[in-house]
């Protein structure tokens, strides 16, 4: 099964033990307004999300599950950056918020949390690493280049998720 990007933020606030009141500062920081109870909604999986031998034509969603789109996404990981380093001011012309890229959601977790937690590509690796997963120089480089680059490379869920699971060993030890 595909992460979302609610079992991405769900994973990331589990690595880096992240509080609810801070989760709902961070998407504001973003430019997302919500409330705590939204964001317990947000970090709920819908009540079928487990099962394999389901109908697909008769799941519904669980009411209280909040859908975490790209754009509330992308906010959130920015507003993660402004959290840990501080917000900067826009430079004249620059909107205060980044534009949403559009970009896959893999790549882009590993591009703001690198930026948020100031990791070097080498802590990167280090990371998966802790995880068990062993990541080229060049495969990294080519996961956090920007979408379009000639050597871009789509980051799939299995580094994602070995990245959070190496991002908990090392904060949650």
């Amino acid at each position: 099964m595909n992460m979302t990007n609610n079992d991405i933020l769900i994973r990331l606030r589990y690595a880096l033990d992240i509080k609810n009141n801070d989760m709902v500062e961070i998407f504001q920081l973003g430019g997302i307004e919500v409330t705590k109870d939204e964001v317990l909604k947000i970090l709920t999986k819908p009540k079928d999300y487990y099962e394999d031998d389901v109908d697909f034509d008769e799941i519904e969603e669980d009411d209280d599950h909040i859908e975490c789109d790209n754009r509330m996404y992308e906010s959130f990981l920015n507003g993660f950056i402004t959290f840990k380093r501080g917000k900067q001011e826009p430079k004249p012309g620059q909107p205060e918020f980044p534009a949403i890229t559009n970009e896959h959601a893999n790549n882009l977790l590993l591009k703001k949390v690198k930026i948020a937690l100031s990791l070097t590509s080498e802590d990167m690796l280090d990371i998966l690493e802790e995880a068990g997963v062993t990541v080229t120089k060049g495969e990294m480089s080519a996961i956090l280049r920007k979408k379009g680059h000639k050597n871009y490379k789509v980051c799939g869920d299995r580094y994602a998720r070995n990245f959070l699971k190496g991002l908990a060993l090392k904060h949650r030890g």
